[in-house]
């Protein structure tokens, strides 16, 4: 047990050591933060999506920048697209679970507001027709996927592809790399005295 331990942490170092030596994805983690950065100094917000696990990380990150990341600050508009659940169940039931959030990205996106689609796979469904929702509304895409980029891809302008196909690997570099953009955010909006 000692020996798979061991393996499953030197795969996660693996990974993010790979996007550490990327040149072009840090340089795309750099670009997504000044957009960020820029929405926010507009006036826009920050809306996420993802199922499952990437529901859990798009909430995470969602409160990073709307409660603190570091330190004291204002907030900042973020939400995760599926934390009421009226709204999730009725809309499942009453429309379909594919159409969950482009619905809510219709009511409440606006132009220039960013929409970030977490999908280890790229491919799921309801985040594909909130992409496609949100480039309606002359919302930002980006995309938080796994190798290739999947379906998402397509409608991404910004695609953060994490170079595996291993779920667990790619949603921690997933949050790893949420958290950079955070901490970039909120240090250049509200830098420390």
């Amino acid at each position: 047990m000692e020996n798979k331990i061991k393996k499953i942490i030197e795969e996660s170092i693996d990974v993010k050591r790979q996007l550490l030596e990327d040149i072009e994805i840090i340089k795309k983690i750099q670009i997504i933060s000044e957009i960020i950065i820029n929405a926010y100094r507009k006036g826009n917000k920050v809306l996420f999506c993802g199922n499952g696990g990437s529901a859990a990380d798009a909430q995470h990150l969602a409160a990073e920048l709307s409660g603190r990341f570091y330190y004291d600050r204002p907030p900042l508009s973020a939400e995760a697209l599926h934390v009421n659940t009226s709204y999730l169940t009725a809309v499942a039931n009453d429309y379909s679970y594919d159409v969950i959030y482009s619905r809510i990205v219709e009511a409440t996106g606006n132009k220039g507001d960013i929409l970030i689609g977490l999908s280890t796979s790229g491919n799921s469904k309801n985040v594909i027709l909130a992409m496609e929702k949100a480039k309606e509304k002359e919302m930002i895409n980006i995309a938080f996927t796994g190798f290739g980029g999947g379906l998402m891809a397509a409608n991404a302008d910004y695609l953060l592809a994490v170079p595996s196909k291993d779920t667990p690997r790619i949603q921690e570099s997933h949050i790893m790399i949420g958290h950079v953009i955070c901490e970039l955010v909120e240090s250049s909006l509200f830098p420390r005295q």
